[in-house]
């Protein structure tokens, strides 16, 4: 098997077990016999996809780099020197990763899903459970709550310069580096932007991690989750932005003054 080859099957592996534990966190909330918008757990849900991130990272990072997320493949295509020729193939692997993840929760969780009617577990924005019990938004909102598209996407793109901030500096050699604790920084920075940023979108951060899981919530009937247009932008168009931002933000505020590389 070839390099390239490797890297698709890690990088649909380690989506894979992103968006299992993720959004498995968000079902083993939202489908606990509580109905009280203050029981729907939101710390819990944060601190699920901090330690998703920390395995899935963890497990692939050796192999592919652990990207598991078309933003941070395309950030690192612009600045980082990835390949371009790999993008379309990454991208191809985390959205397969990501479909499957969602698979996985459905099959684990189908009993309890089937009970209370398919609710959208999966996705972020209008109709999922999040919105359903925060805000009682109906499925064919366009915004999230009092939220609209704009600030939900405002809030994708922030939490994901984040996310990046956090990747870049956990694997800076010339930064800190901090080497084989680098995925539990990457996954402190997921949770950060969970419990700072997430509250207006419900922080997707991830285009694979949302589409992907919603075409699986299609096939198996959760109501709503590609009415409007909500779903192309906030959680797909945000996070490339914020992507790109991120890196350069990085590179303009702090790779320029670091120590040049040891030779």
């Amino acid at each position: 098997m070839n390099k390239l080859a490797g890297e698709f099957v890690t990088e649909i592996f380690g989506t894979f077990i992103l968006v299992l534990l993720g959004v498995g966190g968000v079902a083993n909330v939202g489908l606990a016999p509580r109905t009280a918008p203050a029981s729907y757990d939101w710390l819990l849900i944060c601190f699920g996809w901090c330690f998703a991130v920390v395995i899935a990272v963890y497990a692939v990072a050796g192999v592919s780099g652990a990207h598991l997320n078309p933003a941070v493949t395309l950030a690192m295509a612009v600045k980082r020197g990835f390949p371009r020729s790999k993008v379309l193939p990454f991208w191809a692997a985390q959205m397969i990763g990501a479909f499957l993840g969602a698979l996985g929760v459905y099959l684990a969780y189908r009993d309890g899903l089937i009970a209370a009617g398919l609710p959208n577990v999966f996705t972020t924005g209008p109709g999922s459970t999040f919105a359903a019990v925060y805000w009682g938004a109906d499925v064919a909102r366009a915004s999230v709550g009092p939220y609209s598209i704009l600030t939900a996407t405002t809030a994708e793109a922030l939490g994901t310069a984040v996310l990046l901030w956090g990747i870049l500096a956990a694997f800076d050699d010339r930064n800190l580096g901090v080497g084989k604790f680098g995925p539990l920084i990457v996954g402190f920075a997921v949770l950060v932007v969970g419990t700072s940023l997430g509250g207006a979108s419900g922080f997707a951060i991830n285009p694979a991690r949302d589409l992907g899981a919603r075409i699986l919530a299609a096939l198996i009937g959760s109501p709503g989750v590609f009415d409007g247009h909500y779903w192309a932008i906030a959680p797909i168009l945000g996070p490339f932005i914020g992507g790109i931002l991120g890196i350069y933000a990085y590179d303009l505020c702090v790779t320029q003054f670091l120590p040049p590389p040891e030779k």
